[in-house]
């Protein structure tokens, strides 16, 4: 059996898009592979766990720096001590790449998931590039999960040869319309005004939450913004501003997973805005097609086109665009027959492309071929 140790800057109960798609991608390789995942943890203290077929030590850790760069001084001694035929790293960590680097024989195959370009910090980026150069020149295969990351990120670009697409998945089952989760979203529906527009994510400005506020002034419809973050004072402050009345827009805050289902599936028509590259996916499309609702997405130049596909599974329009947004959503809330075309669509994509099995089964082919790629050697 393979024996792979899966590195992530931290690992569930974190929960973060990145930890989610992790822990997935572990849950179903496990007994597959000799699995053991290597994380930070969120303490000075170093905490081993065992569970159903497979370990996850966390190392310990002096905390975190500029909100998402993990100080885990304990990686290194677990790295060089926990056996492993392959190493499954996922990027950005750039602690953990510089130990990579440093302790990783050079004969062990690496797999990076590569799952965003680091956007900002122009000041620690022209100190760090050479050393994130480097470590994608010591990958043996890169993992991206979309064919645009690998045409528009300026580091994968260069090395396509060695780059493969393994898109994210989502777990099928956890989307089913049970009778407990109609009768929630019933309720739902009772207690705002149809038609529905949802949006899910954190309250950051790369969202491009305030696009769709303003877009609300030309769409006779409720909107529901579930998440937190930083930008939730202003854009509640924007929404006076523009003079949109009361009871159209509510910030949900957060709430969790079963709630969120039957959220999915009161909505009409759901909506990502994001304006900037931090989005390189948008896993919560996925989510919506699942639940069989159309998308409303923008035209970034990473995977969010790719997961919605323009006219198939919804319509993507231009970053930075309230009036083209309004101009989408209203098409998709006045012809219901096409909305519902849309998502019957969407959802059947979703069960044949990013289904968690289809994702982990990729995986395992390209450890697989990785092994066998050491043994010619």
């Amino acid at each position: 059996m393979i024996k792979v140790l899966m590195f992530n800057k931290l690992y569930h109960p974190s929960m973060g898009g990145v930890e989610r798609l992790v822990y997935d991608l572990c849950e179903e390789i496990k007994g597959k592979v000799e699995l053991k995942v290597l994380a930070a943890n969120t303490k000075f203290k170093t905490e081993i766990e065992q569970r159903d077929k497979y370990q996850v030590t966390r190392a310990a850790s002096l905390g975190c720096v500029m909100s998402s760069v993990h100080l885990g001084i304990g990686i290194p001694w677990w790295w060089t001590r926990l056996e492993s035929d392959i190493i499954h790293f996922h990027f950005p960590s750039p602690v953990a790449e510089l130990y990579c680097l440093a302790l990783s024989p050079k004969e062990k195959p690496i797999v990076v998931t590569y799952h965003s370009d680091i956007i900002g910090h122009k000041l620690a980026m022209f100190f760090y590039r050479p050393f994130l150069i480097n470590f994608i020149k010591r990958a043996t295969r890169i993992v991206t999960t979309s064919p645009e990351m690998i045409e528009n990120s300026p580091f994968l670009s260069k090395v396509k040869d060695k780059c493969r697409v393994i898109p994210y998945g989502i777990q099928m089952d956890k989307f089913k319309l049970t009778a407990e989760v109609k009768a929630r979203s019933e309720a739902i529906k009772g207690k705002f005004k149809s038609p529905i527009i949802l949006f899910v994510g954190r309250l950051v400005k790369y969202k491009g939450v305030d696009y769709l506020i303003e877009a609300m002034r030309d769409i006779n419809a409720t909107l529901l913004i579930i998440g937190e973050g930083p930008e939730e004072k202003r854009l509640k402050e924007l929404i006076g501003e523009i003079g949109i009345e009361e009871g159209r827009i509510f910030f949900i805050g957060k709430v969790e997973d079963k709630e969120l289902l039957a959220y999915y599936y009161a909505s009409h028509v759901f909506v990502l805005p994001s304006i900037s590259n931090n989005e390189a996916f948008g896993i919560v499309q996925l989510e919506a097609q699942a639940c069989g609702r159309p998308v409303v997405s923008t035209a970034l130049p990473t995977g969010v086109p790719f997961v919605n596909l323009n006219g198939e599974t919804g319509i993507v329009v231009p970053p930075k665009s309230s009036e083209k947004l309004a101009e989408a959503i209203n098409r998709l809330l006045e012809d219901g027959t096409l909305r519902l075309r849309l998502g019957e669509q969407a959802k059947k994509r979703v069960e044949s492309q990013f289904t968690r099995e289809i994702m982990a089964q990729k995986t395992l082919e390209l450890y697989k071929e990785l092994m066998s790629l050491k043994k010619e050697v």
